[in-house]
């Protein structure tokens, strides 16, 4: 017996805009004509068009404004000319939208009324908040995903695909374990081998949550999608392979059922930050894998083997002199050729202090190679 797919409604950009975009070529694996160039973070606090939209308004509450977070997700699209939208989102969303109480707080990041890190809390978590009951309160997210598309294809007739996001589940719990940012990630590396099965139960919710958000993201037009892992990085490979990766795939599987009027699935692309020695265990069928600053891209490429690669251009370049930086892109796409397709992007997000000039000037550089 086939798997059972879904076939993306023949609107959907990836049947009418952007199955042969260079960046949906290279995420599959292919070489376009033009190595494809986007930014994480590149729609934020670098542009000083973003700083005066977001006068007066929290975070979160930019996040659920369809109108404004479409607006933000296009700006960098508008200056810099990348070949993708990344969606203006947070990681915390899609636990907001199932009503855990959270606020980020600037300079601190998320943070939660009460950390869930016991047997009992995580009971009460997934009892009060079920992932199932996400549906309605998605209805934001939709909308500015919808705004998003028809603002792509007024600018360039649709030819840049908006890049679907979500937080990794370990991420999420990490966080959730913690009730905020922590440098080490020991509340939630402690509880996953001390609760061995509430662990499991929170990272099950989340992985719910995170796929649920994904699905919808593509469902109203995203052409590919990113589980971000910002810390990853703090596991051990084995740890990572046995209490996490698990959940990650099943995020992933939560959209690979979307395909196109030619059978192709959505392209799913997979980042997590620090994770040199996990390299080998982030190939979790996906298409395209992130490869932070920290490995060059063509050993990491090889650890990873098969996928594309993302990346990995060290942010902390962007204020050196043009001629330094010049020669740091060109390493990144000499060394990208060893993988089958290659996304030009940073190593990590943009650092909030970046001239935006020099952003746009990398994207040209890597479109004249």
């Amino acid at each position: 017996m086939g798997v059972s797919v879904v076939h993306l409604a023949p609107t959907h950009p990836l049947n009418s805009d952007t199955q042969d975009s260079w960046l949906v070529t290279a995420y599959r694996g292919g070489r376009p004509a033009v190595t494809p160039v986007w930014f994480m973070r590149q729609a934020g606090r670098s542009l000083p068009e973003y700083r005066a939209l977001r006068v007066g308004t929290r975070m979160l509450d930019a996040c659920l404004d369809p109108e404004l977070a479409s607006e933000i997700t296009l700006q960098p699209v508008r200056r810099h000319g990348v070949d993708a939208a990344i969606f203006f989102s947070d990681i915390v969303v899609p636990l907001k939208l199932a009503g855990v109480p959270v606020d980020i707080e600037p300079g601190v990041g998320p943070v939660f009324a009460t950390p869930v890190d016991s047997p009992g809390a995580v009971e009460a978590l997934v009892a009060q908040h079920p992932a199932e009951a996400l549906g309605e309160a998605l209805a934001p997210i939709t909308e500015a995903v919808a705004r998003t598309v028809a603002g792509l294809r007024l600018l360039h007739g649709g030819r840049d695909p908006l890049i679907g996001f979500a937080g990794a589940p370990f991420t999420l719990a990490a966080y959730l374990v913690a009730g905020r940012p922590s440098k080490d990630q020991l509340a939630a590396r402690a509880m996953m081998h001390r609760h061995p099965a509430a662990w499991a139960a929170l990272l099950g919710w989340c992985a719910e949550l995170s796929g649920r958000f994904l699905r919808a993201q593509v469902l109203a037009g995203a052409s590919a999608v990113q589980l971000f892992d910002s810390w990853a990085g703090s596991l051990p490979a084995a740890t990572y392979a046995a209490q996490v990766a698990p959940t990650s795939r099943a995020t992933f599987d939560a959209v690979r059922d979307l395909v196109d009027e030619q059978g192709r699935r959505v392209p799913l692309v997979h980042f997590a930050v620090g994770a040199g020695e996990l390299y080998g265990e982030l190939n979790l069928d996906v298409d395209c894998v992130g490869v932070d600053w920290r490995t060059p891209l063509d050993e990491a490429a090889r650890r990873i083997g098969g996928p594309a690669v993302q990346g990995n251009l060290d942010p902390a370049l962007l204020g050196a002199p043009w001629p330094v930086l010049r020669d740091a892109i060109d390493e990144v796409l000499r060394r990208g050729q060893s993988a089958p397709g290659h996304v030009f992007n940073l190593g990590h997000g943009v650092p909030p202090d970046t001239d935006p000039e020099v952003l746009t000037r990398i994207v040209d550089h890597v479109h004249s190679r």
